[in-house]
């Protein structure tokens, strides 16, 4: 059984918020790109992954789904990194707070104003984001109570939370608050986030060209 990490991926997916934390985790891996009609749908990657999305990253012969799902994993199985607070520490607790809360109720309102679906009134006990007016108060207090998401020190939960409010105000799903940009600002600069944009935007480039 290898350790290799292998990302399979496409530059135009949840794939480029995986890459950045692979570039954070800083361990080698292999990207294999696959294209979403095809490649995904094909009985080798089905193998992997039954539900044919992207992204998916095998390690040591063990598969991980789910964006957010690999961004715990890869903070879990590389801890040198430093992107999880350890066992036992009370910071550990809010980090699993917020990352779940960016994988559920931000995840959920972001996709569904980018896909016009509405709550009915009298139903946003329902929904697990409440509406999307409370969330984005709460996310609001929640960036702006400290430097990142967890506390004072970035974590995994900052590479997911991050990127999907970046994704959501760029598309108008996520009303911009100052104290969003700012957050994303912070947590969309550093070196490893930068990198790995440019990885993925330089294959979008390579794959136009070729067209």
């Amino acid at each position: 059984m290898t350790d290799e990490l292998v990302f399979y991926t496409s530059p135009m997916s949840r794939g480029r918020i995986a890459r950045w934390m692979l570039e954070e985790v800083g361990a080698p891996y292999r990207t294999e790109l696959l294209d979403f009609a095809t490649d995904a749908k094909a009985p080798a990657f089905l193998a992997i992954n039954p539900m044919g999305k992207l992204p998916a990253l095998t390690h040591g012969g063990v598969a991980i789904t789910e964006t957010a799902a690999i961004c715990a994993y890869l903070a879990d199985a590389f801890p040198e990194a430093g992107l999880a607070p350890p066992p036992g520490d009370k910071a550990r607790g809010v980090y699993y707070r917020w990352f779940f809360f960016a994988a559920g109720p931000v995840e959920a309102v972001i996709m569904n104003r980018a896909m016009g679906f509405e709550v009915p009134a009298g139903r946003e006990v329902m929904a697990g984001f409440g509406s999307p007016a409370l969330l984005t108060d709460v996310l609001d207090k929640a960036v702006s109570a400290s430097e990142f998401i967890a506390g004072d020190k970035f974590s995994a939960a900052d590479v997911y939370l991050g990127s999907q409010l970046g994704w959501g105000m760029q598309f108008g799903s996520i009303e911009k608050r100052p104290a969003f940009e700012a957050y994303v600002a912070r947590t969309g600069g550093r070196p490893a986030a930068v990198r790995a944009r440019e990885i993925d935007d330089a294959l979008i480039a390579a794959k136009a060209s070729a067209a």
